[in-house]
C-alpha cells in the first residue's frame, strides 16, 4: 500500500505543479493585457479560469478518494491535506487574474501616468514569483525559502499602497479619467489579494514539513 500511495502523491503534486504553473502565467498575461490593453489577451486569461477550476475539482476528487481508501498517516496524511489547501489557494488567484483582465477590458484606451503603469507590472513580478517560489518550497519542502518568499508579500503591499496613494491624486487632478484610475486601483487590490494567497501557499509549506500551523504577514 505504501508503493501506491506514494506513486500517487507523486502524480498529485504533478498535477498540483501543472495547476500552479497555468495560474502563475495567467496572473502574467493578465499583467499584460491590462499594460497593453490586448483584449483578447484579457479573454483568454478569463476563460482559462474554466480550467483551473477544473483541475482543482480533478485534484480534490483524487484527494479525497486517496484519503478514504488509503488513509494515509503523519507525513503522508499531512502532504494530502497541504495539497488540498494549496488547490484552494491557487484557485483563488486564477480568481483574481480573471478580475484582473476584466478590469483591462473596462479600462479603455486612454493612457495613464507611467509611475502608475509601471508599479502594476512590478507587482505582477512579485507575485509571480511569490507563486513560483512557493511551489519550488513545496517540491523541495524547503521552508527557508517559504519563509522568504513569504517577506516579498511586504513589498508588493508597498507597491500597492505607492498606487493607491498617486491613483487617488490623478482622480482628483483628472475627473475625467475617475472612471479608468477606479479600475486601475481594482487591478493593484487584485495583485494584492494573490500575494496574500501567496503567502498562504508559504505558510502551507512550514506546516506541512513542521507540522506548525504559522500566521505570517497577516
Amino acid at each position: 500500500m505504501g508503493d501506491f500511495l506514494h506513486g500517487e502523491l507523486r502524480d498529485l503534486e504533478q498535477e498540483l505543479l501543472r495547476m500552479g504553473a497555468l495560474v502563475e502565467d495567467q496572473i502574467r498575461r493578465a499583467v499584460q493585457a491590462l499594460v497593453i490593453r490586448d483584449a483578447a489577451l484579457a479573454r483568454e486569461v478569463m476563460d482559462d479560469d474554466d480550467r483551473v477550476d477544473r483541475m482543482e475539482m480533478a485534484i480534490e476528487r483524487r484527494c479525497l478518494k486517496l484519503l478514504a481508501l488509503q488513509q494515509p498517516l503523519a507525513g503522508d496524511l499531512r502532504v494530502v491535506s497541504t495539497i488540498l489547501k494549496i488547490i484552494t489557494d491557487l484557485e483563488r488567484m486564477a480568481d483574481h487574474a480573471s478580475d484582473l483582465a476584466r478590469a483591462a477590458l473596462r479600462m479603455g484606451p486612454d493612457p495613464l501616468p507611467p509611475a502608475l503603469m509601471d508599479h502594476i507590472p512590478r507587482m505582477g513580478r512579485l507575485a509571480g514569483s511569490m507563486v513560483r517560489s512557493a511551489l519550488n518550497a513545496y517540491i523541495h519542502r524547503d521552508v527557508a525559502e517559504a519563509l522568504t518568499m513569504i517577506r516579498l508579500d511586504d513589498d508588493v503591499d508597498h507597491l500597492y499602497a505607492e498606487v493607491f496613494r498617486e491613483g487617488l491624486e490623478f482622480m482628483k487632478e483628472h475627473p475625467e479619467a475617475v472612471d479608468q484610475g477606479t479600475y486601475l486601483l481594482f487591478a493593484a487590490n487584485y495583485l494584492e489579494r494573490v500575494a496574500d494567497h501567496a503567502t498562504n501557499l508559504g505558510e502551507w509549506v512550514i506546516f506541512m514539513v513542521t507540522g506548525e500551523r504559522q500566521e505570517l504577514n497577516h
